[in-house]
């Protein structure tokens, strides 16, 4: 995999730190936001935490608070958009891993959802998380009532019949059959893109960004989730770097790899990494974002 233009490592050592500290940060208020107690039946809070609370990248809210910074917003009025964020993500993934849709065993190096409590707890863990998602947005009074029902839009159409939903309908609908690279793309965005592209719009419009600013921030997540899909595709055929997941779950199914070959599909995914730095240069946003999402790649690349 060739590495983008800039030569995104982390620049310097705080840039490490500063990433584990906003990664703590996301990890603490999740746990606080989170309903306890008397606010549900025991076990289904406890499925909710198992999945939201694993261990993750974070990679979502970290787009979110790494954007406000670039446009000179305070991190912290993100804190809670970003966690619900993250929050759709880990119900998108206990949904995404049910016998009905992938059938697979483990996420994060931990049994999936289902296996660990049973598949009604895991579907009612994951609508309850989808849920809590929008409570949290409506519930942030740092923010304007104006930013938060941009967010909540944005958020809405992430998940709905444009979004993850349609994605996962894609991609469980005639998985026997032949699709073209446009088909696929078409899928890999909406299950993987869509989400992405929201989390870094939500910092943009935190910091008040631009309007031309906050759709340069829509591109470069929008070609980041793509080029996510293509290496995790890639990964799935050559095996290489632990993921904590199930590894040949695209056997007999059209992914970029299969339709292109694995050059090809190193191609595109190239393509899409010099989109996104292309959207980040177009708005001068060459700071600890690109650094992260860009050279994150990279550490993959040398870990497999």
């Amino acid at each position: 995999m060739a590495v983008p233009s800039g030569g995104y490592r982390l620049a310097f050592d705080d840039d490490a730190a500063w990433l584990e500290q906003l990664r703590s940060a996301v990890d603490r208020r999740l746990l606080e936001l989170l309903p306890s107690g008397a606010a549900g039946p025991a076990r289904l809070l406890e499925a909710a935490r198992y999945a939201l609370l694993s261990p993750g990248k974070r990679f979502r809210p970290l787009i979110t608070l790494l954007a406000v910074r670039e446009f000179g917003g305070d991190s912290t009025l993100a804190l809670d958009a970003a966690c619900a964020f993250e929050m759709v993500h880990a119900a998108s993934l206990i949904l995404d891993d049910l016998p009905s849709m992938d059938d697979a065993q483990t996420r994060r190096g931990r049994p999936t959802t289902h296996r660990q409590f049973d598949e009604a707890t895991a579907i009612l863990a994951a609508v309850g998380l989808l849920n809590r998602a929008f409570g949290v947005i409506a519930e942030d009074e740092r923010l304007s009532s104006a930013v938060k029902a941009e967010l909540t839009r944005r958020l809405s159409d992430a998940v709905g019949f444009a979004g993850l939903v349609s994605g996962q309908a894609l991609d469980l609908g005639a998985r026997d059959q032949t699709r073209t690279p446009a088909e696929m793309e078409l899928l890999n965005h909406r299950k993987t893109g869509v989400l992405i592209a929201g989390a870094a719009e939500a910092g943009a419009l935190i910091a008040q960004a631009p309007p031309e600013a906050v759709a340069a921030m829509g591109r470069f997540a929008v070609h980041l989730g793509m080029a996510f899909q293509i290496h995790d595709d890639l990964l799935d055929v050559e095996g290489g770097l632990d993921l904590g997941k199930d590894l040949g779950q695209d056997e007999g199914m059209t992914t970029m790899v299969s339709a292109l070959g694995v050059g090809g599909a190193e191609a595109a995914m190239e393509a899409h990494l010099a989109a996104a730095e292309t959207a980040l240069v177009d708005v001068g946003a060459r700071g600890l974002l690109a650094r992260y999402a860009l050279g994150f790649f990279e550490a993959r690349k040398a870990a497999a």
